[in-house]
This record gives C-alpha cells, sequence and structure tokens, in this order.
C-alpha cells in the first residue's frame, strides 16, 4: 500500500508539513501562533507575491546581516495560489546561500516545495538555474502551477509528482542539486531515509549537492527555547514529528555516500546543510 505522501501544509508556514489524503492543516495547526518566526495561521492569498533583493554572502558571515526582507512585486498573486507568509522572511537569507554555493547552471530538484513560493523566488533570482519543484500534494503542485503561470520564468520547470518517503518511485530528473527546505522535521523519519537515498541515488558522483534548510537538534548546542516551544507542539500534534538530532542526519547522509561540508547559522535558529556527494 502507498503510504501518504509528506508535503508543506501551504495555507501555512513552509515549517508545516501534513499527509496529501487524510490530515489538513487546520485540524493540526489551528489557528494558534506558538512562535511567529515558526508556525503562522492559515493564509489565503490575498497578499501581493514578493521578489528577492539579490544578496551576496560576505566573507566570514555565516549569513547577511542585517536580514534582507523581499520587495513586494506589484502584480497580485494568482487566483487558487497558496501562500506562506515565512517565505518573506526566510528566501533572502536562504538566497545568500544558495548564490555562494550552487554551481553557476545548476539544474536543481526542489522536495516538497508546497505552495512554490520558494521555488518562483529562487528560480527568478538564480535566472541560470534551472529549477524543477516536486511535491505529493495535488493541492501542492495546483498551487506550484498557478504561481508558475503568474511568474512565467523560462528556468521554471512545472512541478513533478514525488514523495520523498518513496525514492524508488522518484520520476527520473537530471539534477545536480537536490534542495529541501522544512521537511525533515515535520514528516516522518522515512520521509528523510527517502529523501538521503533518493539524493544519492540521483545526484552526480562526486560533487552533487544536497542542501537543507531547518531547525536542528545539536549535542553540544543549548535547544533555543522557541525551538524546544515548536517541537513540543509538533510532537502534540503528531509524535513521529519532531526536531531531529543533527547527528542523527549526518551518519544517515553519509551512508547514501552524501557528506557534511558546511553548516551556515541562519535566521530564526535554523540551519541550512550542505552535503557533497563523494
Amino acid at each position: 500500500m502507498r503510504r501518504p505522501g509528506w508535503s508543506v501544509a501551504a495555507v501555512t508556514s513552509p515549517k508545516c508539513y501534513r499527509t496529501s489524503r487524510t490530515v489538513t492543516a487546520q485540524r493540526h495547526l489551528g489557528q494558534r501562533n506558538v512562535n511567529r518566526c515558526k508556525i503562522s495561521p492559515p493564509v489565503i492569498v490575498t497578499t501581493q507575491a514578493h521578489r528577492p533583493n539579490p544578496v551576496a554572502l560576505p566573507a566570514g558571515r555565516l549569513y547577511p546581516e542585517p536580514v534582507q526582507t523581499l520587495d513586494s512585486v506589484q502584480t497580485a498573486a494568482p487566483q487558487g495560489a497558496l501562500a506562506s507568509p515565512a517565505v518573506a522572511r526566510n528566501a533572502a537569507p536562504i538566497l545568500a546561500v544558495l548564490r555562494a554555493h550552487l554551481p553557476a547552471r545548476a539544474r536543481v530538484l526542489e522536495i516538497a516545495s508546497g505552495s512554490g513560493e520558494h521555488a518562483i523566488a529562487f528560480a527568478r533570482a538564480l535566472p541560470a538555474t534551472t529549477w524543477t519543484p516536486s511535491d505529493p500534494s495535488p493541492e501542492a503542485r495546483a498551487s506550484i502551477t498557478a504561481w508558475r503561470a503568474e511568474a512565467a520564468l523560462p528556468n521554471l520547470n512545472p512541478p513533478l509528482e514525488l514523495d520523498a518517503a518513496e525514492p524508488d518511485a522518484w520520476p527520473e530528473v537530471d539534477a545536480q542539486v537536490v534542495f529541501c527546505a522544512n521537511m525533515v522535521h515535520i514528516s516522518p523519519w522515512a520521509a528523510t531515509e527517502g529523501l538521503m537515498a533518493g539524493a544519492g541515488r540521483i545526484l552526480p558522483d562526486p560533487g552533487g549537492l544536497l542542501v537543507l534548510y531547518g531547525p536542528y537538534r545539536e549535542a553540544d548546542v543549548p535547544l533555543a527555547p522557541s525551538n524546544a516551544a515548536f517541537d513540543d507542539s509538533l510532537k502534540s500534534r503528531d509524535p513521529a514529528w519532531g526536531l531531529r538530532e543533527l547527528d542523527e542526519v549526518v551518519a544517515l547522509a553519509r551512508g547514501h555516500r552524501l557528506h557534511l561540508t558546511r553548516r551556515v547559522e541562519m535566521p530564526a535558529n535554523n540551519l541550512m546543510l550542505l552535503f557533497r556527494r563523494v
């Protein structure tokens, strides 16, 4: 039997994932804002679309300081698209790291793209890349399609139906980079296992790049109170969710010949992790 796919709950913060078949974002997240940087109330698109400012990663700095936000675009969001307020907060810092480490003409596969706003922002800001979003949820893929039609970016491919937890069923895709934001902690461990297996299989050897974004537990780093509250909230909604131990994620990746080469501290107690295929 096919397991439920895990996808961003696109009407909430991108840190909020759900099964695509049985659990709604409203049921799990309700209206309570646990932490402004972690979970936002459900939002239906009524705001403006956004475009990231170009951000260069300064030498010796872990992320841009001050953190730049996104400029509003005067075009209304497309009808039927889903939106996450967190994209406006995290896209510019993520973009700074991607600019510094992606190949010049990178072919990127995004896992668990959710609403599609990251795909739009990064494909627009990095026009030499080819960006392919994916998601197991029909609702999310419909949102990505709506954003893609409005943006009309030549380097943004149609969304693929892809479940991270089923790497043997991933469609064939030519990718140098796999990017995944905010899935690992809001999905069962099987999704992370599948992500590593799938990335290890499709990325070129040597040099393929896996990029993860989100919060983690670290053995020698005190857990921030906001992340501790977020972790408790996730586990109360689903015991299979929760912040993962970074050492366990790194060990799992190593088993698929993906080696952690860079840890980048990000705003709001998040990390970006870069793994190379060797």
